[in-house]
This record gives C-alpha cells, sequence and structure tokens, in this order.
C-alpha cells in the first residue's frame, strides 16, 4: 500500500517542481518589491511630516491587523466590481508585497529611530542635506538593526504566499492538495510539502542566525 503511494508521489514530481518554482518566483519577486516599497515608507515615516506619518501608519496597522487571506480575496474577488480585473498570479504579487512592505516599513522605521539623535545633529551641523544625512549617515547604521529582523520577515513572508493557493495558484500548498486526491495519504504528502517550504527557507533562517550572531557580537555579548 505504502509502496503504491510512493510510487504515485514519484511521479507527482513535475507537479512539484512546477508547485516549488511557483512558491520561489512569487516569494521573489514579492520579497524584491516588498523590501523597496517597505524602505521608501519606513523613511518616509521618520521624515517629520505627522500627516504622511499618520497616513502610513493607519494603512500598516490596516494590514498587520487583517487576515491575509481576508486581503487576497479583496483583491482578486473584489477588485474586478470595480473594473479591476487581475489574474491569479498579478492578485499574489500585489497582495503578498503589500504585505512585505508594511511589515518592513515597521523595521526599517524602528531601525533609523534607534539610530542616536547625535548623529543626526552631527551630520546636520556638516552641512549635509536631508537625502545626504540618511544615505551616509543614519541608513548605514539602522541597516545593522534591521537586517536581522528584515530576514527573518523575508521566511515569514514565504511561508504566507502558501495563502495564493485559495485563488488558484499552483503554487506547493496547492500542488499538495492535488497530489492527495490521488495520494490518499494526506500526512504523507504535506510532510513533503513541508519539506518543501523549509528547503527555501532554510537557507534564509541560517542567514538571519548569522546575523543576529553578528549584532550580538558587534554589542560586545557573550557567545556561548
Amino acid at each position: 500500500m505504502i509502496w503504491q503511494q510512493l510510487q504515485s508521489l514519484a511521479g507527482s514530481y513535475p507537479l512539484a517542481l512546477r508547485g516549488l518554482g511557483m512558491t520561489v518566483v512569487l516569494s521573489l519577486i514579492s520579497l524584491v518589491l516588498g523590501t523597496l516599497l517597505g524602505f521608501g515608507l519606513g523613511i518616509l515615516r521618520t521624515g517629520g511630516n505627522r500627516l504622511i506619518s499618520t497616513v502610513i501608519g493607519a494603512w500598516v496597522d490596516l494590514i498587520r491587523g487583517t487576515p491575509f487571506l481576508v486581503q487576497i480575496f479583496l483583491i482578486f474577488f473584489i477588485l474586478p466590481e470595480f473594473g479591476i480585473e487581475l489574474d491569479a498570479f498579478t492578485a499574489g504579487i500585489i497582495a503578498l508585497t503589500n504585505l512585505a512592505a508594511c511589515f518592513i516599513c515597521e523595521i526599517v522605521a524602528a531601525g533609523i529611530r534607534s539610530v542616536p539623535t547625535g548623529q543626526v545633529e552631527a551630520a546636520l551641523a556638516s552641512g549635509l542635506s536631508r537625502w545626504q544625512r540618511m544615505r551616509q549617515v543614519v541608513l548605514p547604521q539602522a541597516m545593522r538593526i534591521v537586517l536581522p529582523p528584515l530576514v527573518g520577515q523575508y521566511v515569514l513572508l514565504i511561508k504566507d504566499s502558501s495563502v495564493v493557493s485559495a485563488i488558484g495558484l499552483t503554487d506547493l500548498t496547492r500542488v499538495g492538495w492535488l497530489v492527495v486526491q490521488r495520494v490518499p495519504n494526506g500526512l504523507l504528502v504535506f510532510f513533503l510539502v513541508g519539506v518543501g517550504y523549509f528547503i527555501v527557507c532554510y537557507p534564509l533562517i541560517m542567514l538571519a542566525r548569522r546575523l543576529e550572531r553578528r549584532m550580538g557580537a558587534a554589542h560586545g555579548e557573550v557567545q556561548l
């Protein structure tokens, strides 16, 4: 019985590779776009304009406070009611990019706020423009704080990408649902799906751990 199931699973590897590829491509595009947008929002939020900061903060709170499944349903099923037709891949990219940008915005804003005020004042006294202060003084110091949680956020986003299967994208999770209809062993099938996600996420987990160790060493913590 189990041997027959393993043979059926082996025959499904082209579909599994397709799902794994979709998960990687979807996550990679969303991570790049979400990082760019998140850094822009984070810089704007700490820029001193109260109106802009309030608007960005309200949007970030809204996205962080609502289920991702609801967000992706709104983009894929509700926007067409207003004449905006999106295919499943585009809707998934938009939803994941928006989610990543909101979380990264908060990480970047926290990193910028952690830079000592004296450093900014010294740069201001040196005659640097606002952009020069941000690029040459604030961001290099903030990045040491931002990098470890940023990589951790990437891992969470890759796992959140499994939700796109709800709108029909053939990612790794949806492949699991398709295969389990032919191989009636959900435990085995979704164990292998979990292994697939782990293979994608593990290098990032190791990178986050390494960055945390470097941060700890930079702050003089004792390494056991």
